[in-house]
């Protein structure tokens, strides 16, 4: 690493930058090359201290604003953001300081305050680590936050919030003993059956990675495939396939899998992932509306989404995205449901899911899927499985999973998820 740790704060500036100014993603920007130039560690650094910043953003702008007559340009303002996350996780505050205030004075437009960003860290510097505690958890962005307290109140956003704040531990699935595994990397079985590990490192560097003994899944993103129970035998359709991990778990249970996802470079990555765990699906690259071949026992469907359930791991949504696009991917969910179904033989079952945290995009597609097509039901006894409290289950059958359950083992990501079943 730098030891000036000057490369990898400019790049976590960069970053903050793009996602909170041009409304870029965070996986969009590393995929990008944001990172390539860096150092190893520094590459590690540069998005470690980014989703710092994104993590507790809010919080940091309360900390700043008594030391603020007003908001500065975005350069000076995410510069100030990143040296309050440094400062008040300890680290030393010569080094911070002087790092970020050559950040602002490299710019022509913000050399001039260099000053005012070099007084402020001195004086975030003096409240350190015990002025950063005793501010309240971050909140939500407005325009996502609004929406959200409308759907499940204030003390639950507040929850989903200190869930957010907190971050993720790392779940993976595993093709076998799913105690064997935890025993050996360290980690924990859920009461699902994933396994979860509470520090991770290096994941390719883990006992078993290279076997193909597990892949990385959040414990709700298995929740989907675990729903339809046996399929061992059953010729069964991923549709929006990438990155792959429910293709694995049906492919793991013994399941004739096709995977479809539209795009050439995901589906190369799903193909590797196939490879490496040792297990085999028929991998299309079409758009799903493209995809016409029928006679499937049963369609997994993660329709695209707002994302708004997986904030613990991408805190930068809220800030890259502004709701814009809500209504889009809203009809966009519609007419995929009516497209997988069918494909669907007569009696055959889709598992309708998103990893978003809003009803619209859950369980108002479920009813309105209902109402669209008559003979359909929800199969909410496929609900009866390990690990699922009772309380998560819907009225109209489905299961609502949020970032504040399992509050002791470390949260979950938000998911909706439903079995459809097609009249015989």
């Amino acid at each position: 690493m730098n030891q000036t740790g000057l490369p990898a704060r400019r790049t976590a500036h960069h970053l903050l930058m793009q996602i909170t100014g041009e409304g870029r993603l965070m996986a969009e920007l590393i995929a990008g090359g944001a990172l390539a130039r860096l150092e190893n560690d520094d590459r590690a650094r540069a998005q470690r201290l980014a989703t710092a910043a994104l993590r507790g953003l809010d919080r940091a702008d309360r900390m700043l604003k008594p030391y603020l007559k007003k908001t500065p340009p975005d350069h000076v303002m995410n510069a100030l953001r990143l040296g309050v996350i440094e400062l008040c996780s300890g680290e030393a505050a010569h080094g911070v300081v002087n790092a970020y205030v050559e950040i602002v004075a490299r710019n022509k437009r913000t050399q001039s305050m260099k000053g005012l960003t070099n007084a402020v860290l001195r004086k975030i510097a003096a409240e350190g680590p015990e002025g950063w505690v005793k501010r309240a958890i971050p909140l939500t962005p407005g325009w996502l936050r609004q929406p959200l307290v409308a759907a499940w109140g204030r003390d639950a956003v507040a929850d989903m919030e200190a869930a957010h704040f907190a971050g993720a531990p790392l779940d993976l699935s595993v093709k076998g003993d799913a105690a064997v595994i935890a025993e050996t990397l360290g980690g924990q079985v859920l009461p699902t059956g994933s396994v979860r590990l509470a520090i991770a490192g290096q994941v390719s560097a883990l006992p078993g990675y290279t076997q193909g003994d597990w892949w990385v899944q959040d414990a709700a993103a298995a929740l989907p495939v675990k729903l339809l129970g046996d399929v061992k035998g059953l010729k069964v359709l991923d549709l929006c396939a990438a990155p792959g991990g429910k293709a694995m778990q049906l492919a793991a249970l013994g399941a004739e899998v096709t995977a479809v996802d539209i795009s050439d470079k995901r589906m190369e990555r799903v193909g590797e992932n196939l490879t490496r765990v040792g297990l085999k699906a028929t991998c299309v690259v079409s758009d799903a509306f493209a995809f016409e071949e029928g006679g499937f026992e049963a369609v997994l469907l993660d329709a695209p989404c707002s994302a708004t359930g997986t904030i613990r791991r991408h805190p930068d949504l809220p800030y890259a995205k502004d709701g814009s696009e809500f209504g889009a991917l809203i009809d966009q969910q519609e007419a995929m449901i009516d497209h997988a179904l069918t494909l669907l033989k007569p009696g055959g079952r889709l598992v309708f899911c998103t990893c978003s945290l809003l009803p619209d995009e859950g369980e108002v597609q479920a009813e309105e899927a209902l109402a669209r097509h008559p003979g359909l039901t929800i199969d909410a006894e496929a609900l009866n499985i390990a690990g699922i409290d009772p309380a998560w289950i819907t009225p109209e059958g489905g299961l609502r999973l949020r970032p504040d359950y399992w509050a002791d083992f470390g949260g979950m990501d938000g998911f909706y998820m439903a079995v459809l079943r097609k009249p015989a």
